[in-house]
């Protein structure tokens, strides 16, 4: 009896199918946990970068000397849009003529910083943060205040910056 040496036995053309079912399976679901890590890994990117960008908000608020008085401004400005900037933009007349007349040097500090809500390009973040406020050649004590912030962060060309700033009493 002769055997055919091109058709092989059985279970090979059984397993051969399945074995290739069996790859596609595990390569979609592969696909699909790396699309999931992707993305979960992109939420917490933007987690991170929404707190970063209030955070350093809140201290370029805080941190205004008279020595320095047009970059910290220009830092205030480059990171807010909106309702923020044009709130900012009104004040800043009166911020560097205040902050140059009276010597002024307030350094900031950042306490805290959490995420409110994020979704797609908006986020609400809430802002502590403390200053130390000293007049150059003035006697009286040092004076300090104490912030909080609800911020609201809009996404703008792949960077975050504060939209609108409320100080809470």
């Amino acid at each position: 009896m002769a055997v055919n040496a091109a058709r092989p036995p059985r279970p090979l053309r059984v397993a051969g199918p399945a074995l290739v079912l069996l790859i596609a399976v595990l390569l979609a679901a592969a696909l699909w946990v790396g699309g999931e890590l992707r993305e979960a890994q992109a939420a917490a990117d933007d987690r991170e970068a929404v707190l970063r960008a209030a955070g350093a908000h809140a201290l370029d608020l805080l941190s205004v000397g008279h020595q320095s008085v047009d970059a910290d401004i220009k830092r205030i400005l480059d990171t807010s849009t909106g309702t923020a900037k044009a709130d900012y933009a009104k004040t800043l007349v009166t911020l560097k003529e205040t902050t140059v007349k009276e010597k002024v040097l307030q350094t900031g500090a950042l306490r805290a910083c959490g995420l409110v809500s994020l979704k797609g390009d908006m986020a609400r973040v809430m802002v502590v943060g403390d200053a130390v406020i000293h007049r150059e050649g003035s006697k009286d004590a040092l004076q300090e205040r104490f912030n909080q912030w609800n911020m609201e962060l809009t996404k703008v060309a792949g960077a975050w910056l504060v939209s609108k700033a409320e100080l809470v009493p």
